[in-house]
């Protein structure tokens, strides 16, 4: 089986999303999971600044060379950013899936964080999918 690499120190979603939480704000993008499992990233439409998200609501849409994906909201809250050199160059998701974030939220509810996966459950829930 291929190893993909999981941070210790971001949260997962059960879709492939990984969030860095820093105080109230989140920042997010897809896993190294979710890139290898797409292909080529070749375009990328991110919500607009101030929209309101709700967890797990889809915010946006991933399209590869492979298929159309929904991006979903990891946590609650208002956009405040969104990284416009991943827009003019989908293909950063792929290179480098870390440090690719996608949209930077103004945490709305930090409780939500609770529900995401660490790396370990991430880990194991990637493991169970790819056996599927």
């Amino acid at each position: 089986m291929s190893t993909h690499e999981v941070p210790d120190s971001l949260k997962y979603t059960r879709d492939h999303e990984w969030a860095n939480i820093e105080g109230d704000t989140m920042t997010f993008g897809i896993s190294d999971f979710a890139q290898s499992s797409l292909g080529d990233v070749v375009f990328l439409e991110l919500p607009e600044v101030g929209t309101t998200l709700k967890q797990g609501d889809a915010c946006g849409v991933i399209e590869s060379i492979k298929s159309v994906s929904d991006l979903c909201t990891p946590m609650s809250g208002v956009v405040e950013e969104i990284n416009q050199e991943a827009v003019d160059n989908p293909a950063l998701c792929n290179t480098s899936p870390y440090l690719t974030w996608l949209v930077k939220v103004k945490i709305s509810a930090m409780h939500e964080a609770d529900q995401l996966l660490d790396a370990a459950q991430y880990t194991e829930h990637c493991a169970q999918e790819h056996h599927e």
